[in-house]
């Protein structure tokens, strides 16, 4: 504005935002298509370029930040890192099981980016937190030992019975290779002309059908097609050795459906079978659960997974396609907050 005393002078003005060149009015509603659009839609219908629309997120954000406080009362949250973009570029990111919302990201994923989140909640708030869910990762572990006194750490149960299906995937690639070896009578000359319908060779055969039978081993068996079923009965009866292994898997899953008291006796029985089965993987893999102990008894006493947060990730993914991806890992921040922190734009003249 022109001021006969000052001259050109930058005033506020109620409807517009500091720095903007649009009215709040205008803001609100690009902010609320974008969480509702896709890039090419909010561009097209207010004619305004996607760098403009990010930059229209992020005042809109940073005005709900300045009036409310994300991290107040913060007990229970979860803790992941997801990829934005290729070339291994990471946001982590903190969930509250109690609200269910996204309550902070930010651009990496090491135990120094993680600091960053414990350092603006305060060291008194940080004594509060009593329950934090996340995967086996070390720089996890580390930050929130040094920064929160009073915090149990749960494992997660996918992450632990994803260990368990590495390990039987393992067991099935070596069948997979012994069952390729040369056979011992390839050498010798048959007797008389095979036919050209004659079946394959007996271990031919069963390195082919092992090649084929990783979703039957992987999938609950609740979920498998009939083909599958008719895959798993096959291996019931032509490699006992993967079978055990596989029997390995469903049991470790069991003990997740059980909770409780009850959950951690099924693993201390689990952790004996495994200890004496004879299956190098799974061997290695009752050493690791013995070194998580702790994280996954408190899971099973607490019930806390990072289904929350696994959940939240999938959204983020979600928004990150409908945009076509982000430039600018700051945008995709400011609208995962708007969308996914539980205060949405509203709609300007909309109750």
């Amino acid at each position: 504005m022109q001021c006969r005393e000052h001259g050109p002078t930058v005033a506020a003005v109620p409807w517009a935002r500091h720095g903007a060149g649009h009215t709040r009015d205008f803001d609100d509603t690009v902010a609320w298509l974008a969480v509702q659009c896709s890039k090419t839609a909010v561009t097209e219908l207010m004619r305004v370029a996607w760098r403009t629309v990010g930059a229209i997120i992020a005042r809109v954000q940073a005005d709900i930040d300045a009036t409310i406080d994300r991290l107040d009362g913060l007990t229970r949250i979860g803790i992941d890192e997801i990829a934005y973009k290729r070339g291994h570029r990471y946001l982590t990111v903190v969930v509250d099981h109690d609200s269910g919302r996204l309550v902070w990201a930010a651009v990496g994923h090491d135990e120094t980016t993680l600091n960053r989140f414990f350092e603006a909640l305060g060291p008194e708030r940080c004594a509060l937190i009593s329950h934090v869910s996340a995967d086996a990762a070390a720089w996890i572990a580390n930050s929130v030992r040094a920064n929160c006194p009073n915090v149990v750490l749960c494992a997660d149960a996918f992450h632990v019975v994803k260990w368990a299906t590495d390990a039987l995937d393992e067991v099935r690639r070596d069948s997979w290779r012994r069952a390729r070896k040369p056979d011992p009578n390839k050498g010798r000359r048959p007797i008389g002309r095979p036919r050209k319908d004659a079946p394959p060779r007996p271990r031919q055969h069963h390195a082919d059908a092992l090649k084929h039978a990783r979703y039957a081993l992987w999938k609950n068996p609740e979920n498998l097609t009939d083909r599958q079923t008719a895959k798993l009965a096959w291996i019931v009866k032509t490699d006992p050795r993967l079978y055990r292994a596989y029997l390995l898997k469903e049991g470790l899953r069991t003990v997740f459906k059980l909770r409780g008291q009850a959950g951690k006796d099924a693993l201390d029985r689990w952790v004996a079978w495994a200890c004496r089965c004879q299956i190098p993987a799974f061997v290695k893999l009752q050493h690791m659960i013995r070194r998580h102990r702790r994280e996954i008894d408190a899971a099973l006493d607490s019930n806390l997974s990072n289904a929350l947060i696994e959940a939240t990730n999938t959204k983020i993914r979600l928004l990150t396609r409908i945009a076509f991806g982000f430039k600018n890992p700051n945008a995709l921040i400011a609208l995962a907050m708007l969308a996914l922190g539980g205060n949405r734009p509203a709609l300007p003249g909309r109750n």
